[in-house]
Parts: C-alpha cells; structure tokens; sequence
C-alpha cells in the first residue's frame, strides 16, 4: 500500500473527544500505557482497570506486547488529556484497524510509517491478537481509509 498519495494521513491533528469510541478508548489505553512507562510504573495495572471497564480485558496483553514492540522515541504519544492526536498515535489507530479487518499488508504498511522495520515486524502479532481482542469484546475500529479515498 502506497502511503505517499493520501491527502491527509487518517486521524491525525482530529480531536481527541471527537474520535469514535473505540478509537477513543484505545487512544486513551495507550496514553496511559506510555505516561506509566515513563514514570517508571508497570502499565498493566492501570491499563486493566480501563479496558475491563469497556469489557475488554482480553486485549490488555496484545496491547502491551504492541507498545513495548515500540522503541521508546517512536512512542511519541500526547499527554492524557492533549486534544489532539498525534501521528505516532495515529499510525498505532490505523494500523489496528487495519488488523482487526484482516488487511495485513496495509496494517504493516501503517505500522512501517511509525515503527523502523524490525519493530514493525515484531509488532504485527499483537497488532493483529489486539484487533480479534477488540473484536471479541464488541469493540470495532473504523476503516478511515475508505473516507479517504472517497474524498
């Protein structure tokens, strides 16, 4: 998947409380995941309380095994309460939308826009074990490629 022809890279600079819920709630998880990692606290248990409570704690795994595929400057993430989002958070919302459709090509290709290449590889089993999580727990990510191409 070519990635140099999109008008606009998909939800980046979007507000952050405009995003649908689920990508709402992933963003928010990984907020949260990095803002412990730099404090020096283990993410899951915070991460757990947030995905249990939109019963989804199976993806809680998936999602740490993701970010931790992450070097630590690709994980460029905003602040829990920034309004934007930014394009590391982005690339990570595609990517997963992506996987959670099946679309492994593109989501490598997204991931490949945030991650150098050994991460991204490394990253594409919890991206996709994330996706059927999020599945499973009813939780189903937009495909903004499609409104993209549209316009």
């Amino acid at each position: 998947m070519a990635t140099h022809g999109l008008p606009a890279w998909p939800w980046t600079g979007s507000d952050a409380e405009a995003l649908p819920a689920p990508e709402r709630l992933l963003l928010d998880a990984a907020r949260l995941w990095e803002a412990e990692a730099r404090a020096g606290r283990p993410p899951i248990p915070a991460l757990r309380l947030l995905l249990a409570a939109e019963d989804a704690p199976a993806a809680l795994l998936p999602l740490d095994a993701l970010l931790r595929a992450a070097p630590t400057q690709a994980r460029d993430f905003g602040c829990e309460l920034c309004p934007r989002v930014q394009p590391a958070e982005a690339a990570l919302l595609l990517a997963c939308a992506l996987a959670q459709r099946g679309h492994r090509g593109e989501a490598l290709a997204a991931l490949l826009r945030w991650l150098p290449l050994g991460a991204a590889y490394a990253a594409m089993p919890a991206a996709i074990h994330l996706g059927c999580a999020l599945r499973r727990a009813g939780v189903l990510l937009r495909q903004p490629l499609r409104v993209a191409r549209r316009s």
